[in-house]
């Protein structure tokens, strides 16, 4: 029992993150809200589904828990038998066969633990390959308007944290409880037929073992939560001191930031002392209660064997030591598999909420598929709103034929992005009709429209891999000699061979090992190589300096030839080649023509409150 007792204190201290509703972290708004949830059987049923396609895996585990079960109890069953029969007997030949038999159980038990547990882990990590397969899959299908309402770390939860919980409830919760609850029943029925008296005993020890496991559990599970999110205060503060020091030494900070370093050490200090208390003191307790467990079963089994007529024999006392022992042991990990399922009831709720949200929109059945794109485009009276409460776009109507140029400038905020995005289809028109080649959007498949398309944004986005890698995204059968030929056309194969591997070069996360105009280049090469019908350029080239816009000019004049192109740009030099000009002012188009008509007259007045004046200083 004292054994016992150390590995259940052991367990005990480990931390469980996710039971208890501490001190606010930056969780979202239904994780703070449910970080754990009662057991639900249509829940159950749908984490449990993950596994039909491993049948006959699972159907091998359950095989391997009901004999774990029962092994264990039967080892302290036969150590009592060679005790009582071959050593009180003083049968050597008996002793042998005995304990040869002994070793043989004891192997086929640690040959049925190997593969209950192999076959755990692998049930496990097949239902959590699926299930993030189907995450991923669900994701791609999803409209941008669900990724603009949903925060990234919610995403990545779902597909992290969540998942790992899902996998622990299939791969532990259900299997050990049954192993633990089994090897209780088994050891229970031998002590009872062993002795009913001592069994009695031991069945009035478990509510007061349980009760202190509970009390202490909450407690540490507080400490340690607790603990865990001041210990993440402290990376976070040491992560963005890093990240930002040159801010910090600009603003000469360095001695207030080590300040408040030193409260989050000192708070997380705090919370390590605490779990040590409550700890120091659950172990002793608990210990305490083993060894008085153990007094009390030696007091009266050792009456019952020194009593005369030897009610009971030595090897049944030492044999119900063993069965004691095997019967408390689950106790605690029952309780962990219990707060453990909980957990795994939350994250799988999580995910089955992601994996049954619904796209604000999809494409008709039996949509078109075009398979070439004239270019020709035409917004009919079209209105639209992020939120159907609030439209950005009011009445929208203008033709592109194709081949034009089709310029939209305007204050930050009118609404030029917006007709990107429907002329891509993220988005749908709230009211109105929007025709490509006389098809209304809604009517045309996605993907087969998007195929004919290329979109250069402001935030141009890299993949990680190579300068070749990225280019190649937009041909994805593209060679190598191709995507030199794409970016030679653009007029930049000079500048991205000058890096430091040539067009092998590793662009980092994001980009991050490329200047901001190199990582506009590869965007705008992306667009060559694709060869698309139609060509949106959402202020494109607001981050290249004007050396190399200039050189890409040119380059830019010959894609668009022949091309319809839509472009929002702040720079006069991207849109004076423009056939079109539409301003746009809150939402509305106020004015069209060409460059010249539309930008050479006085624009409508930024709202913006008159300063107050500043004497100018002495020359």
């Amino acid at each position: 029992m004292a054994t016992v007792a150390i590995a259940v204190a052991k367990t005990a201290q480990q931390p469980e993150a996710a039971k208890i509703p501490a001190l606010p972290l930056e969780f979202d708004d239904d994780e703070a809200a449910e970080q754990a949830r009662p057991l639900d059987l249509g829940l159950i049923r749908w984490i449990f589904k993950y596994t039909r396609p491993y049948a006959a895996k699972r159907s091998a585990l359950l095989f391997a828990v009901l004999l774990r079960s029962i092994q264990l109890p039967l080892l302290a069953w036969t150590i009592s038998q060679v005790i009582n029969g071959p050593i009180a007997h003083r049968s050597a030949s008996g002793l042998f066969w005995g304990t040869l038999g002994f070793l043989a159980l004891s192997l086929f038990t640690q040959l049925t633990l190997h593969f209950r547990q192999r076959l755990a882990l692998e049930l496990g990590e097949a239902v959590v390959h699926d299930l993030r397969n189907d995450i991923f899959a669900h994701l791609q299908r999803m409209q941008l308007s669900f990724f603009n309402a949903t925060k990234i770390g919610r995403i990545i939860s779902r597909m992290t944290s969540d998942a790992e919980a899902v996998r622990a409830g299939v791969q532990d919760v259900l299997f050990t409880s049954l192993v633990g609850l089994g090897q209780m029943i088994v050891a229970a029925a031998l002590m009872a037929y062993c002795d009913l008296l001592l069994f009695s005993i031991i069945a009035g020890m478990v509510p007061l073992v349980w009760l202190i496991n509970q009390h202490f559990r909450k407690r540490l599970s507080i400490a340690y939560r607790a603990m865990q999110e001041s210990f993440s205060r402290v990376t976070s503060r040491v992560a963005e001191s890093i990240q930002g020091i040159q801010v910090i030494q600009g603003s000469v900070r360095e001695h207030t930031n080590s300040r408040m370093f030193r409260e989050l050490v000192y708070d997380h200090s705090r919370y390590n002392l605490d779990a040590a208390r409550t700890a120091g003191l659950f172990l002793p307790l608990l210990e305490f209660n083993s060894q008085l467990f153990l007094a009390i079963l030696l007091v009266l089994g050792g009456y019952r064997v020194l009593e005369p007529g030897a009610a009971m024999p030595l090897g049944n006392l030492i044999q119900f030591v063993f069965l004691a022992n095997i019967f408390f042991q689950p106790i605690q990990i029952l309780g962990d598999q219990y707060n453990q399922a909980l957990m795994a009831m939350a994250g799988a709720e999580r995910v089955r909420r992601l994996l049954s949200s619904t796209a604000d929109w999809q494409d008709a059945p039996g949509a078109i598929r075009l398979r070439a794109l004239r270019g020709q485009v035409r917004f009919d009276n079209v209105s639209f709103g992020y939120d159907p409460q609030r439209p950005v776009l009011h009445n929208i109507s203008f033709s592109a034929a194709p081949g034009q140029i089709v310029a939209f400038v305007g204050h930050t905020g009118s609404g030029k992005s917006s007709l990107v995005n429907l002329i891509a289809k993220f988005y749908l028109p709230g009211s109105g009709r929007l025709l490509i080649d006389g098809h209304d959007i809604r009517d045309l498949d996605a993907d087969a429209l998007r195929s004919h398309m290329s979109i250069v944004l402001q935030q141009n986005f890299l993949f990680s891999g190579s300068v070749l890698d990225n280019v190649r995204v937009g041909r994805p059968t593209a060679n190598d000699d191709e995507v030199a030929a794409a970016i030679d056309r653009l007029g930049c194969l000079d500048m991205l061979e000058s890096l430091p591997a040539g067009l092998h070069t590793e662009v980092g996360e994001s980009g991050g090992r490329l200047s901001l105009g190199q990582r506009q280049l590869i965007c705008f090469a992306r667009a060559m190589l694709a060869d698309p019908r139609v060509l949106l350029l959402d202020e494109a080239t607001s981050s290249i300096d004007v050396f190399t816009e200039h050189r890409i000019q040119q380059a830019l004049g010959k894609l668009l030839q022949g091309r319809t192109a839509f472009v929002v740009a702040h720079r006069l030099s991207t849109i004076r080649n423009a056939d079109v000009v539409l301003l746009l002012h809150n939402g509305r188009i106020i004015r069209r023509g060409t460059p010249a008509e539309v930008l050479l007259d006085e624009l409508p007045p930024l709202d913006i409150p008159p300063q107050p004046a500043v004497a100018a200083s002495a020359a």
